[in-house]
């Protein structure tokens, strides 16, 4: 895999099914990125910014929901599958689409964000809604129904719009929320082993819920992410861990410039 100067290679193993990982403090302060050693082979994890996340895996290099300036993106290498969850700002952006597909790059979203693309980006995707499976490069990835369920909150995220996703490496599997509440597809999950997990309001849910969620599907490592609110509805990533406890390994990216 490419390494670059925002990579740190954390050390970790993968022993009878089990993921083992150094402790948060030793990986912050050396670097942002996670290295975890699994059956399917090393998979990387670069925390960008907010939702965006860029996995290296041994199928090829992974974009969620990238937006934003297409700079915070050229330290790390080019993207051969972009996913897309949904089309608010911070999760779609044509301008940041066009910036980082290449030749090469297949992308996937929900059907919404699929009718809104030009017609060029639209030739390079395919679709799937709730509960749709599809087939990329021998990666398996199952879209997740992602809605809010808290009646003043429905308005955001309605049901059976928007997609999280299931990536199914060969014995290791990695579960991208996108916005959503702790709903009961979230909750029936089985054999998560890494989970991006969101939490702001009053887009998604509280730490408390996602906590909740997390005593039910039961990932192995969870990184919160897509934590800052509206009307002082951020979420505090470090007490979501207090909460999650022992139940998971929690990561905490650097997903935001320090104030």
């Amino acid at each position: 895999m490419t390494m670059t100067r925002r990579t740190f290679i954390h050390t970790a193993a993968a022993v009878s099914g089990a993921v083992l990982v150094l402790p948060y403090s030793a990986r912050a302060a050396t670097g942002d990125s996670d290295m975890f050693a699994t059956g399917a082979g090393d998979i990387t994890v670069h925390p960008v910014a907010h939702a965006s996340f860029v996995l290296e895996t041994p199928l090829g290099v992974i974009y969620g929901d990238p937006v934003g300036d297409v700079e915070q993106y050229a330290d790390l290498p080019r993207p051969d599958l972009i996913l897309i969850t949904h089309e608010h700002g911070d999760h779609f952006n044509v301008d940041t689409l066009n910036g980082l597909l290449g030749e090469s790059t297949d992308l996937i979203t929900n059907p919404a964000v699929y009718a809104m693309l030009p017609e060029a980006l639209q030739a390079k995707a395919s679709q799937i809604g709730n509960g749709d499976s599809t087939d990329w490069n021998g990666l398996k990835i199952d879209a997740i129904a992602a809605y809010n369920t808290t009646e003043e909150r429905k308005n955001f995220h309605p049901e059976g719009r928007d997609n999280g996703y299931v990536l199914n490496f060969d014995g290791f599997r990695i579960y991208i929320s996108g916005d959503t509440e702790d709903t009961p597809e979230m909750k029936a999950l089985e054999n998560i082993d890494l989970a991006f997990l969101c939490m702001n309001l009053p887009f998604t849910m509280d730490i408390t819920q996602a906590a909740g969620a997390v005593s039910a599907f039961k990932p192995k490592i969870v990184y919160p992410y897509h934590y800052r609110g509206r009307d002082g509805g951020s979420q505090d990533p470090a007490e979501f861990a207090k909460l999650v406890g022992d139940t998971a390994e929690v990561k905490l990216g650097a997903w935001y410039s320090p104030a």
